[in-house]
């Protein structure tokens, strides 16, 4: 029997609505669902005092993949924003990414020379302490990295407070490198394009969504057995353990808690993002929404602005799952679940749950475009 779609797409966030828009380019019917009350998934902006407020935290596109940012800006332009974040930690403020500006601020060193021998002096007493071994320990990993100083300063606090455990309890994995520059450069990617959607992220959700059937406020698992038979193949984004009804077990995810402020002032910060990296402050940063799309003298055209606080807690069921907690447990249990997904021959698996992976924004859009060439 003839189904009505040819692919029923779960979740409409960038995998979901990059595979939609390509599937529909080459005559496919697509419908995409989504339980959320809005489409766009995690990259979705609410308009409050005109301000477009990225409501499930900041999200900056970054991307050397010149295929990528060629099809965004073919579907929305993006402007020239930069992500040059600021890191407070006890009311005194450093550039990141660690640069000659950060350590400038930190020692009132001004020539590469003089930081390199200082953090290769503080490196060297962290190698001596492990005597010999090899780290076993984020902070372990941290302080040979960077030294005791950026460390307990600018690293130790936030990471805390982002995956709520004590550094010398987290895996040294997480912190396989950490970029250090020797010139005065703020801008925290390496990536040669970046940008935020001219508008807001709606506009390039609605632009690759166009001419697509869409419904929101439908949970898959609500009706399971009617979603399944509706089309030939299904798209699914959620949750992979979720999918599988989690017959091996729960994946662990961090999630995040947000309050948002409107002030009664045209410029709150001064700047988009800025880091409490300090334990006693209990949010992890401020994002000033504006900034990421006002510059210079247009921030004072709307006498207000909006602000959010970020609040990185443990997940738990009724919350948004935001960072899968890719530890050698979680590891081995998502290759279980892979494992039954790779038999599949009737679903595509994409993005940041259904592969349990943290994915930036452009290297989600690539996946897409390549699962869904030559459908």
């Amino acid at each position: 029997m003839m189904k009505q779609y040819d692919y029923l797409v779960v979740g409409s966030g960038l995998y979901g609505a990059t595979f939609a828009h390509m599937a529909h380019r080459q005559g496919k019917k697509c419908l995409v669902i989504d339980k959320r009350p809005h489409l766009g998934g995690n990259i979705y902006c609410k308009n409050i005092e005109g301000i477009n407020v990225h409501k499930y935290g900041a999200h900056i596109f970054h991307t050397n993949n010149k295929e990528v940012w060629d099809f965004v800006n073919s579907i929305v332009e993006f402007n020239r924003y930069t992500n040059c974040p600021v890191a407070n930690y006890k009311g005194k403020l450093y550039n990141l990414p660690f640069n000659m500006n950060t350590f400038y601020q930190m020692w009132g060193l001004t020539t590469p020379t003089e930081v390199e021998s200082k953090i290769e002096e503080q490196k060297a007493e962290a190698i001596a302490m492990l005597n010999g071994r090899e780290p076993q320990n984020l902070e372990e990993q941290a302080l040979i990295l960077v030294g005791k100083d950026i460390y307990e300063r600018l690293i130790k606090g936030y990471t805390e407070k982002q995956w709520g455990r004590k550094c010398s309890e987290l895996p040294a994995f997480i912190i396989k490198r950490l970029p250090v520059r020797y010139v005065y450069d703020n801008n925290y990617f390496n990536d040669k394009y970046q940008g935020i959607p001219i508008g807001g992220y709606n506009k390039l959700i609605t632009g690759l969504l166009e001419g697509i059937e869409t419904r929101t406020g439908v949970d898959f698992f609500n009706n399971r057995v009617h979603w399944e038979n509706i089309a030939d193949k299904i798209v699914f984004t959620g949750k992979i353990d979720e999918y599988y009804n989690y017959i091996f077990g729960n994946l662990e995810y961090r999630t995040i808690k947000f309050e948002e402020e409107i002030h009664d002032t045209p410029n709150y910060q001064g700047n988009a993002v800025i880091n409490y990296t300090d334990k006693e402050v209990p949010y992890t940063r401020i994002i000033e929404h504006k900034h990421f799309e006002m510059f210079g003298n247009e921030v004072h055209k709307r006498a207000k602005t909006v602000i959010s606080k970020e609040f990185p807690t443990e997940w738990a069921e009724g919350l948004e799952p935001y960072y899968p907690i890719n530890d050698e447990r979680n590891n081995k249990l998502y290759q279980k679940y892979k494992e039954l997904a790779d038999k599949e021959t009737n679903v595509i698996f994409g993005g940041r749950l259904a592969e349990y992976k943290y994915y930036d924004m452009a290297p989600v859009i690539e996946q897409a475009l390549i699962s869904s060439k030559g459908l």
